[in-house]
């Protein structure tokens, strides 16, 4: 896209420095989330998995950023740096945390550190890859809609209120899975319309959110951060 065909920008800034302010609101956002989590964990005994999935669904909302980054140029990649920020972190933390480190006591199930090697760095690489290879893509914006949203309230209802157990690869729920499909679809319309309103089509997103719950369903522990993109970017080439 030539430069002169850009969409306007804030203040008529060059659109590099538009760039970079929408990515420091981005920053501003996610790394607000921590803080948070940690006081309602440390002082209202907020539970961890309950803190986790909180975090978990709100850093998928951070792409409610990307209609503010303006395309064409170089820059509308820097949306990955909070992300590539955090990818730096965890392995740091996972490796050398405290036990009271923050990240520690909010982004993981027990308080061990080395959980956020596992699903936590999973989720941070794919929301880079989402952000570069399917940037502003139906594909991108449905494996992190639906993979913030679902995978973040699956777990909170089916283990608070789950009680039609079932058992593929890991112990699951009716309800975590109900719980799964409705905020997947729930987010797959939401962040379609607002990112991608040219490929909105309910019945597709319906589909590709009946595929993500399945393949939640059936993922190991630790590993559905992977499985549930992958059969989402799947099921976009498909359909």
């Amino acid at each position: 896209m030539a430069m002169d065909t850009l969409h306007p920008t804030f203040f008529s800034l060059p659109v590099v420095w538009h760039n970079t302010l929408v990515t420091l609101l981005t920053f501003a956002y996610v790394f607000s989330v921590p803080p948070l989590m940690d006081y309602l964990v440390t002082n209202h005994s907020l539970p961890r998995d309950i803190s986790r999935k909180i975090t978990h669904l709100c850093a998928g909302s951070s792409i409610i950023f990307l209609p503010l980054f303006v395309d064409g140029h170089w820059s509308q990649y820097l949306n990955i740096t909070v992300f590539a920020v955090w990818t730096v972190l965890l392995v740091q933390k996972g490796l050398f945390a405290a036990d009271d480190d923050q990240a520690v006591k909010t982004m993981t199930r027990t308080g061990e550190k080395r959980e956020l090697l596992k699903g936590t760095l999973y989720f941070v690489i794919v929301a880079m890859i989402c952000g570069t290879i399917y940037y502003k893509q139906p594909a991108g914006i449905l494996a992190m809609a639906m993979l913030g949203w679902g995978d973040g309230l699956a777990p909170i209802i089916g283990i608070r209120y789950g009680k039609m157990k079932y058992y593929v690869l890991s112990d699951k729920s009716v309800e975590g899975s109900l719980a799964f499909f409705v905020g997947s679809l729930a987010a797959g319309l939401f962040f379609s319309w607002l990112i991608v309103p040219e490929s909105f089509h309910v019945v597709k997103i319906l589909v590709i959110a009946l595929v993500a719950t399945i393949a939640e369903g059936v993922s190991p522990k630790e590993v559905d951060n992977l499985t549930i993109p992958l059969a989402v970017i799947a099921a976009c080439w498909v359909l």
